[in-house]
């Protein structure tokens, strides 16, 4: 619910730019200066009145944020005296100086969001299993994975990008012809409506051949940001590399404005490194493919930037995509970054773009007639690491993946609608390990544990939910789905830990019936302190946890753990709870024997 403060400063900024609106309609003020006055006022006055209705220090931050940000923007605009100049050079390249396909793209993958992902019920945890590219025999999801996303900040994220990249990109395609003596509208390929729907077409099939050229599953626009880059690269290096830091600037923007005041403290994380989890391969898809289509135009209009400029420009940009982070698994938890390797393929993607834009229809050897002119190697170079992703994406989508997590995981599942859920440690990955290849001293055999969702028939087999990250908080929940429905399956843990042993726990899963299922218990394990030579064993047994008492491998007796406040005798020792702590006595003798696992 938005509060009657948040209200009024935006009822305040409405109103003051319809003042100014109608300023422009009636008074005869440039439309220029009324914006450069105008787009300032409108929060300013909109922060005055939150800010009289008592609108706390913290929340005045984000308005004053954009205040500041505008007022910044129109001062630097009267310094130069510009007037009318940016809007005179964007109506040269765009329809009523609009990025029409920038706005339609947009839409559509914040529309996939919010109504098919059901982003708008479930911002933070939107439907995107159905909507990943796991496999070409389950082509939705080959067609879809471009344009879902896995969270809010994901899709937040490709959207600003696409706001940053993908306007220069439509600006270097042009709503009108760029031949001298072509008339507007004198056929469709000069038709300014026809060559914006082609501009969106473009970034539909670069969508998908980002999704289908993928070395495994997976999800979101990022190829096709990346792809809007290398485009513009083309032919505006600089620019690009502008735009690049522009976006960073545009993603902290907008978490100043969605969060101006954050508070933190360190704590224990079970998250993959950052550059785990870069999908690489769908990045540099759309890298190469952008900057094979821009080499293409810029080749047909002969309008070719300095080779040293399209290299520098080609390595920063590459570089802050990030295109080096080269990784792998090494175990389920573990994974390796060939930073190395990765550098030199951004060097090479320089030099390649480089050549590739600057190469004309020339002999490729001045005094041997070899057939092929520069131009055609220099596209070659361009296509060759395409076919290479090509011919590993092929293979590697075409491959099937069993269910589940073994047999006795598979007896305690949550099925739903042709989804399994499962709990296990470590099982083969099916979908790392479909093919087992031996490379770099690394290997594609790698385990998973943790929640596991499969779904044959959608060839989905995915560790949705790590071990460690349920170790760490005790319940997490994974939706599993399709177009228009889905249904929620979550994860509990609980556990306790003997004295200088590894943790006991279990796992339940409870299902869209509510029903809860033990998917999975841990080994037992005995507390390292011995009480009158006797041990204690905490075990897992089907109805909870129990201790169990030995002496010299002879079982003396167990009992169940006693409730909290609650005691237990067994084996000759007495057992006594205290909320999170378990302590066994003997002869006035007390020792804590076990804790119970605390969540975050």
């Amino acid at each position: 619910m938005l509060s009657s403060v948040l209200l009024a400063g935006g009822a305040g900024a409405l109103c003051c730019w319809l003042l100014v609106v109608a300023v422009v309609a009636f008074g005869g003020v440039r439309a220029g200066t009324a914006l450069r006055v105008g787009l300032p006022l409108g929060p300013l006055v909109g922060l005055g009145c939150a800010t009289a209705l008592g609108l706390p220090p913290a929340d005045a931050l984000a308005p004053a944020v954009l205040s500041g940000t505008l007022v910044s923007l129109a001062c630097v605009r009267a310094l130069d005296g510009v007037g009318d100049e940016w809007g005179r050079r964007l109506r040269s390249r765009f329809l009523f100086g609009v990025p029409w396909g920038t706005l339609v793209v947009v839409a559509g993958v914040a529309g996939f969001y919010l109504f098919v992902q059901q982003g708008w019920t479930h911002p933070n945890d939107p439907l995107s299993l159905p909507f990943t590219s796991w496999s070409y025999l389950y082509p939705l999801g080959v067609l879809t994975a471009p344009f879902a996303h896995a969270g809010l900040s994901h899709v937040t994220g490709n959207l600003l990008g696409t706001l940053v990249y993908a306007p220069l990109a439509e600006y270097a395609w042009s709503h009108y012809p760029t031949r001298r003596g072509e008339s507007t509208f004198g056929s469709l390929r000069t038709n300014p409506l026809a060559r914006i729907g082609a501009f969106v077409l473009a970034v539909a099939v670069v969508a998908v051949l980002t999704s289908a050229l993928a070395w495994g599953p997976i999800v979101g626009f990022s190829g096709v940001v990346f792809a809007f880059g290398a485009f513009a690269l083309t032919r505006y290096p600089v620019g690009t590399v502008v735009a690049s830091a522009a976006s960073g600037f545009a993603s902290t923007f907008y978490y100043a404005l969605r969060d101006p005041v954050v508070v933190a403290s360190a704590g224990p994380s079970y998250g993959g490194p950052w550059w785990a989890g870069v999908a690489v391969q769908g990045h540099a898809v759309g890298v190469l493919v952008g900057v094979l289509l821009g080499a293409l135009l810029v080749a047909a209009r002969d309008e070719r930037p300095s080779a040293l400029r399209l290299w520098g420009a080609a390595i920063v940009y590459a570089a802050s995509v990030p295109l080096y982070a080269v990784w792998w698994y090494r175990g389920p938890s573990t994974y390796v970054l060939y930073r190395g390797l990765g550098v030199l393929l951004v060097v090479a993607l320089g030099l390649f773009v480089a050549a590739g834009v600057r190469a004309r229809s020339r002999p490729l050897l001045d005094r041997v007639d070899t057939g092929l002119t520069r131009r055609q190697v220099a596209t070659l170079c361009l296509l060759f690491p395409l076919l290479v992703t090509l011919a590993v994406a092929v293979p590697t989508n075409l491959a099937a993946v069993s269910s589940g997590g073994g047999e006795s995981a598979a007896a305690n599942a949550v099925h739903v609608e042709g989804y399994t859920v499962t709990y296990a440690e470590d099982v083969r990955n099916e979908r790392v390990g479909a093919f087992d290849v031996e490379l770099l001293n690394e290997s594609t055999s790698v385990n998973a544990s943790g929640v596991i969702v499969s779904n044959p028939e959608r060839a989905i087999w995915t560790q949705a939910i790590s071990a460690g990250t349920l170790a760490y908080s005790g319940r997490e929940s994974v939706r599993v789905g399709g177009v228009g429905w889905s249904d929620t399956v979550a994860a509990t843990r609980s556990g306790w830990v003997p004295t200088g042993a590894s943790p006991v726990y279990r796992v339940s899963l409870v299902g869209p019936d509510s029903e809860r299922s033990l998917a999975y218990t841990s080994p037992n394990a005995t507390a390292s302190p011995v009480i009158d030579g006797r041990n204690v064993t905490v075990a897992n047994t089907a109805d909870g946890f129990s201790v169990v008492v030995t002496h010299a491998n002879e079982t003396l007796g167990r009992a169940p753990l006693p409730t909290d406040n609650g005691t237990a005798t067994a084996g000759g020792l007495g057992f006594g709870r205290v909320g999170n702590t378990l302590v066994a006595a003997r002869n006035g003798t007390r020792v804590t024997v076990a804790t119970r696992e605390t969540y975050s």
